[in-house]
Parts: structure tokens; sequence; C-alpha cells
């Protein structure tokens, strides 16, 4: 082991010449002393893993602290050494980075909850000190390094959690090094045969790959060496995961992709960057509209670059990247070259570059886990626009975003004030999407009256989704109470769940406890301000009515005391009324029972008995009980009869998809379905219904249709209706 640490020493010294390498040292001494005895899983001793993180470390220029830091992270989490034995050796400095990264850790709740506690941790970490997620984006790298030797679920779960959060967190850092083997690595074990086959494929073209780009850079050298512009030149070839993104989205094999060699020339100052550019664009022909500047307007991660993909004599295109070494060190280490070459950031610098970790944060009050990890993901991946003030500021956002996204990342007040905008000095809908460019002006009024209530659906941050939620939960709660009541009640019918819901106390509290509110209008006002969605809650609700009525209808088996007095009365349409033979059957048109539910008769006034599920909306056995009849379907009758069909309405909820009817349409055909009325509309969020009245025999084959209807892509949900012809 005394190599590895000389050669640890070697790097230090080379990087970072003013490293206290005494420090260092002793913290080797005492990482190695606390894994004594420890193997990782390939059987190396357990020290392997903390020199390799702090070699990484070391590359990305991070101070003696940081390297201190990596050599001790896993000694408070595996072993006896502790946060006050390191702080008591190395300092606080140091003992706060190693807490920190093992704070990262995660806890053992559902997995929903566990991932939520995770994130929200790192980003408070982040957030204190960015040199903590630094040094466990270095604990991943090695790890993801060594992912062949885990059991082969775990790898694929440590595979596709670097892909998902610490991959963009790389990106967004701008670590473009540390994000390209993250991903490479990754999908090497979520894809093998796709990435053997990259793999394979750049192999068998590298001599071509090499004499193309040696004569590009051959040309463009000779070009600048005219111009008398100082540059540096290299070649490479794109990693593979950009490559398969490209497959994947062009449905294209790696023969049919072009654009995978890449020429970037490093000059020494902004305005060499823009004559290179000039020259470039003389040799070779640009592609029109692949073009852009980040130097003008740099990414929010700091990149900076001017990129151009032309075409080369060969007719093939290639891209080409033109930046000052500066910008160069920025785009390999983001925000570690603040440490490599300014040696850390000032208070300003830390609030400016890492104001989207304050915006996470932020975003995680008052949201669930499930969408609080869904929005991070979003506001991780996603692409941006770049906007200007009337002013002639510029301001990043998401792609897709819109004017009131734009008002509420420039304040809360402004965003509640608003009543219009222009784009480029014309008045334009405030759910119009900005483009590159757009220079955007917020009108707003005097007095807040406050958002629109269909604006959560317009908005693409998660910032501007909160702003407006936090508005309505302060501003309208009375309001929110009663919309909220009111959506929920007309839900709860749709789905027959009114009664189940109110009429047990036991199903309330259940809900309530689920979501952690105290009362009923607490659930009302989440609803009312979109706190919560009505789907979680019904879904809530269903689970636990389907449980109590089987546990009903189990108990009422159990108890039957008299099974053949149940069979003495007759019946020719397959349901037997207590007391009664062969009387004029109908079925409720409100609730369309058939074979499988539980039903109850009402007997009608000259029309014989009305058969209701049990728990339809209309069964108030307390308001008439004389004309409450007990009920239920003959188990001598044969149901499944293709000549004895039952009627029932269903509600297909569904993403606006082309294909999404016609798909529904071949399940009922497969599925031998009778449909009497079928019926389709789209709403106004990028969401449809589809409404049919289908026969079935009974309850099972209509649970075996929903489960395949569900099945189709694009499909939400499928419920239970009532016919309203």
């Amino acid at each position: 082991m005394q190599d590895k640490l000389d050669f640890l020493i070697e790097r230090v010294q080379k990087q970072n010449p003013q490293a206290n390498i005494k420090k260092i040292r002793a913290a080797y001494a005492c990482a190695a002393a606390a894994h004594e005895g420890q193997k990782r899983r390939n059987g190396e001793p357990y020290i392997i893993h903390p020199v390799s993180v702090a070699e990484i470390i070391v590359e990305m220029g991070l101070d003696t602290d940081s390297i201190c830091a990596g050599l001790l992270h896993d000694c408070i989490e595996d072993t006896p050494f502790g946060y006050k034995e390191i702080e008591n050796k190395f300092g606080t400095p140091v003992a706060e980075l190693v807490d920190g990264v093992t704070r990262l850790g995660m806890l053992r709740y559902s997995k929903e909850q566990e991932q939520f506690e995770d994130l929200r941790k790192m980003f408070m970490a982040m957030a204190k000190d960015i040199r903590v997620i630094l040094i466990k984006l270095a604990d991943r790298l090695h790890n993801a390094r060594t992912f062949q030797f885990l059991p082969e679920r775990k790898q694929r779960d440590k595979a596709l959690e670097t892909m998902e959060i610490y991959a963009p967190i790389a990106h967004r850092l701008g670590m473009s090094r540390i994000k390209w083997e993250l991903e490479d690595l990754s999908l090497k074990v979520l894809d093998p045969i796709g990435y053997n086959e990259i793999v394979e494929g750049l192999k068998a073209q590298s001599e071509q790959h090499e004499e193309f780009l040696g004569r590009i850079r051959a040309r463009i050298s000779q070009k600048l060496s005219e111009a008398h512009i100082e540059n540096t030149i290299s070649t490479r070839v794109k990693h593979v995961y950009s490559i398969y993104r490209k497959m994947y989205a062009q449905h294209k094999t790696i023969d049919e992709i072009y654009d995978i060699c890449a020429v970037r020339v490093i000059v020494s100052s902004v305005s060499d960057c823009y004559h290179v550019l000039g020259y470039v664009h003389d040799l070779y022909k640009p592609i029109p509209g692949r073009f852009k500047d980040y130097i003008s307007t740099p990414k929010p991660n700091g990149y900076q670059s001017l990129h151009t993909t032309v075409i080369g004599r060969e007719g093939i295109p290639f891209e080409i990247q033109i930046r000052t070494e500066e910008m160069h060190k920025m785009a390999e280490y983001g925000v570690a070259a603040h440490w490599k070459y300014k040696q850390g950031l000032d208070r300003k610098g830390n609030e400016e570059a890492f104001a989207w970790i304050r915006q996470m944060l932020e975003a995680q009050q008052d949201t669930e886990a499930e969408d609080f990890i869904k929005n991070i993901k979003v506001d991780l991946f996603a692409d941006e626009v770049f906007v200007f003030t009337p002013k002639g500021d510029v301001v990043n956002m998401p792609a897709g975003a819109t004017p009131i996204d734009f008002a509420y990342a420039i304040h809360s007040a402004v965003g509640n004030r608003m009543t219009g905008c222009k784009l480029n000095g014309r008045i334009a809908p405030i759910d119009s999407q900005l483009k590159n460019g757009d220079i955007v002006e917020i009108l707003t009024s005097k007095e807040a009256h406050g958002p629109g209530r269909d604006w959560v659906k317009i908005v693409k941050t998660t910032e501007a989704r909160n702003k407006i939620k936090q508005w309505f939960k302060k501003e309208c709660r009375e309001e929110n109470i009663a919309n909220g009541r009111e959506e929920l009640d007309r839900e709860l019918r749709a789905n027959l769940l009114y009664n189940g819901f109110y009429e047990n106390e036991e199903i309330q509290k259940n809900t309530l406890n689920k979501f952690s509110f105290s009362t009923l209008d607490e659930l009302y006002a989440s609803i009312g301000y979109g706190g919560i969605t009505l789907t979680k809650v019904i879904n809530k609700v269903k689970d636990d009515v389907g449980r109590l009525r089987r546990a009903h209808e189990l108990a009422e088996r159990q108890n039957q005391s008299q099974p053949e007095q149940r069979r003495t009365a007759k019946s020719t349409t397959g349901v037997v009324v207590e007391g009664i033979d062969n009387c004029l059957v109908k079925f409720a048109r409100c609730c369309t029972p058939i074979p499988g539910d539980e039903i109850i008769g009402f007997v009608t006034r000259g029309y014989g008995v009305s058969i209701h599920r049990r728990d339809c909306v209309n069964v108030h056995v307390e308001e008439d009980p004389d004309r409450w009849v007990k009920a239920w379907w003959d188990e001598e009758v044969d149901h499944s009869d293709r000549t004895s069909r039952f009627s029932t309405g269903l509600q297909i909820s569904t993403r606006s998809r082309i294909g999404v009817l016609s798909d529904v349409t071949a399940v009922l055909a497969t599925c031998k379905i009778n449909v009497h009325d079928l019926s389709a509309r789209d709403l106004n969020d990028g969401f449809g219904v589809i409404n049919a009245m289908v026969d079935v025999a009974g309850v099972r084959q209509l649970e075996n249709l929903i489960s395949r209807l569900r099945g189709i892509k694009g499909v939400l949900d499928v419920t239970r209706t009532v016919d309203t012809n």
C-alpha cells in the first residue's frame, strides 16, 4: 500500500504544490488503521477505495481538507473512528466534510421517502459546502468503476441511481469529464448489449476516425498558423452514452451515425474564439441551426464555448468547439475549477453560482416525496432557453417555460400581480412557450389579485408551481376547503365511494393518516390549492373500501347458517330476492350491477324490484327500510353464458396520444366485449377521457378487461361509471 500512497502524494505535489503533505499522510494513516482488516467485494483491502477517491479529488484540483476528507469519508459510517476523533486530529472543516458525505447515506423508509430524504440531505449539504457533493461524486465514480463486483440486482439499482441523480448533478455542476464517465459506466450495466455494440463499432472504425480527424486537425492548424493565432487543437470521438442516446432517438445503428467526431480548438482570448469561428466556416460548410454561442450566454452551470457543426470534404458532419483555456478548465472541472485555479469561491460567487440549489431546497417545502423526486429529475435534466428582460438582462429558463414561470423567477410578487405579458413588444398569451432570444415583459396590476387556479397546470418550473400553491394555501383557505370538498365529493360519487368514505370513520382516519392531515378540512384545503392530487386520495379510499367490503363478504359467508334456505327462492333473471319468487327484476342504471357485485333490492311501486349495488349512492336503507330487501346472485345460474350479459360503464383516463382510442377498441375486440356506446374527448391539460358502455358476464370478466386496458400505453386509470343515458 506504500506504493499507492506515494503515487497519491506525487500527484498532489504536481497538482497543488502548496498542499499540506504532512496532513494528508496523517489522514491516510488514520484511514488505514480504521479500515484495518476490511475487504472490498473484489477482495482488495478496503483502504484502496478511499485512496482512489482521494486521487479523483486531487485530479479535480481540490484543497488539502478535501483530500483528507476523501481519505476519511467512510470512517464515521464504517469504523469506530467518529466525528470527534476526526475533528481533534484534522480540524472542524475536515470533520464537517466527512460528516456531510456520511449524511448523504440512505434512510430506510419506503422507496419514495427514502430517495426523497437522500436528495433533500444532498442539496442541504451542497448549499452548506459544495465540496461535500464533489467528494460524494468522487466516491460514486470509483464505486461505478467497480460495479461488476456487486450482485446483479444491486448493480442495476446503483447504475440507475447514478444515471438519474449523480450524472445530472455532475452536469449541473459543469463537470463534464465525470458526467461522461458516470454515464458510460452506468450504461454498461443497464444495457450491456447496446454498450458493447457501440464499443465494438468504434473499435472497427478507429483507424478511419483517426485518419479523418488527423486531416481536419492539420488543416485547421495550418489555417490558424497562417493567421498567427496561437492554438491547441485536440480531437476525440464522442463518449459512448451520447452515441447511444442518438442511436435510440433516431432509431439508427452505429454505422448510420456520422457526427460522432468532435474537434476542440483552445485559444488565448475571447476575440480569437470568434476569429477561429470565421476561419472554420471558411474551411467547412456549416450546418444551419447547429451553431450555439455559449460565450455570450453561458449555460447555468458556467459552461462557455462556441459550438458549430460543419461538413467535411468527405460529406461527414463533425462538431467543433472553440474556447479559451480558462473556459476549457471550467468545462472539464466545473465548479471544482474554482479551487483548482482560484483557490475557492467567495461568498458572492457561491450565491450566484448555486442559486439553483437553494431553489431546489425551497421546492421540497410542502411537496410530497414522489412529486419532489419527479420535479428534481426534470430540473436536473432540463434543457435551457435564454430570454431577456426589457432592460437586457439574460434569464435562463427550462425549455417549455412560460411567461408565468419567468414572472415567478423574477419575484413572487411579480408573479402574484401578473395580469398579462408582452413577448418582443407584442401582447402574447400567458401560456406561450418562451424561445431563445425572446424579450419578456410582464404586465402587472398595483394590487396583488393572485394567480389563476389553472396556472399550476400551465407552468413548467417547480419554483413557479410551488409559489402558486403557497399563495392559494395562504390567501384562500376557506375557498380551498369549499373547492376541495366539492372536487372530492364529485370524484367519490363518480367512483361509487361516497357512502363508503363518509359513513366509515376508520376509512376517513386511514386516509388522513396516509397524507399526514389531522382534519378533513386540512385534506379539503390541500386538494383545493393543489397540494395533493385527487387521484391519490381516491385510490387510497378505493383500496380501503374494497378491503372492508371483502372482509364483510367473508364474514357473511362464514356466518350464513341456512345456505339451503337462501336457494329456496327461484329466479329467471339470475337474481334471487328474499321471500319473492320470480318477481319482476330490473337493474338500476345509476350503478349498473353485474354478477359478483354485492347487491340489494328496492321494491318499487308497480315496477317490481330495482337491483342496486350495495355501495350505490342511491342506497339509503335507513330512510325507507321497509322497501329495501335482501338480494343475491343465483348461484345456480351460469352467468358466463353469452346469452346472459350485463351492461356497465367504464371511464378510461388517458394521456392525449394518437392511436390510444384504436388501442382501446382493439383490446375490447380481443376480449370479445360487446360495446353499446363509445365516446372520447380531449381535456385542456394534455389528458383525455374515453367512456364506454360494455356487456360483461360478471365482475371477474370486468376485472380482467380493466387490467388489460390499464396495460395500454398512455392509459392512466380505468374506473366503473354510471350510465347517464
